[in-house]
């Protein structure tokens, strides 16, 4: 459902007519409402507005799942690490990286 200009209302008409705009929206038209000329909020029918929360719900199913499915391919495929092992890697890493920081530091007092 596309939004024609007649469904853009400025804050201060809509304040003066909401309830026409109401029965508007009941009957299947969306509004939005403008304040200093640019879109504030819009107002739709509550059983709308559920069933735009449950397709985002069922959106974010969807995406939970297939992050599962590609974590079940990483570990058919062995990109997988232990925890610990990635744990410890990354602390010789950053213990190695400290290591370098002090002796360049030192290397650069010597000079």
């Amino acid at each position: 459902m596309g939004i024609s200009a007649s469904d853009v209302v400025p804050f201060t008409q809509a304040r003066a007519t909401l309830s026409e705009l109401a029965e508007q929206v009941k009957a299947g038209a969306e509004k939005i409402i403008t304040k200093n000329g640019e879109s504030y909020v819009a107002l739709i029918d509550a059983e709308r507005l559920d069933y735009y929360h449950r397709l985002e719900r069922e959106r974010i199913h969807l995406l939970l799942i297939d992050d599962a499915r590609r974590g079940l391919a990483d570990i058919t495929a062995g990109r997988t690490q232990d925890a610990d092992a990635a744990i410890a890697a990354l602390q010789a890493k950053r213990a190695a990286a400290k290591g370098k920081v002090k002796t360049s530091e030192a290397a650069r007092k010597r000079d």
